[in-house]
């Protein structure tokens, strides 16, 4: 989200400090609380990345409570259940939300990386370091060919 052909010299991460899954809906509502800080703060000057994808599916079998329920239903068996969302499976210092924004900016980075770390279901920590820039190549200049 974000310039992304923008040149950024800061790059805050949002880093796990524990094994978990986090749902779908949590790393929606991080990407959003960190999106809506940024884009209100720096308009489109930065970049912004949530980087587990949720590939786990989620299901839940789902029983009957109540009188004769045991009539209705089978209980165990065949209890492959419906799918009732996604996950994603996040390991210790895993990046989850990075931030790319130009020097000067850093605090309104870390700040909005804060507002999605409280969407998230685990601690994260939150580490600003400085891109370096590819080294700077001299364009070489190729010896053109004669046709004869």
């Amino acid at each position: 989200m974000g310039d992304t052909k923008g040149q950024f010299q800061v790059e805050g991460q949002l880093i796990a400090l524990e094994r978990a899954q986090i749902r779908h809906s949590a790393l929606e509502a991080a990407r959003v609380a960190t999106n809506r800080i940024l884009i209100d703060k720096l308009i489109n000057d930065y970049y912004m990345n949530v980087h587990p994808y949720p590939h786990i599916i989620l299901r839940e079998n789902k029983m009957i409570f109540g009188a004769h329920a045991d009539r209705l239903q089978q209980g165990m068996r065949r209890s492959f259940g419906s799918a009732i969302g996604t996950a994603a499976k996040v390991e210790v210092d895993q990046p989850i939300i990075s931030v790319r924004v130009k020097a000067g900016q850093e605090a309104i980075a870390k700040d909005a990386l804060k507002r999605g770390s409280a969407k998230l279901p685990i601690p994260c920590k939150i580490v600003i370091r400085k891109i370096e820039a590819p080294p700077s190549q001299p364009e070489t200049a190729q010896p053109e060919m004669e046709t004869s």
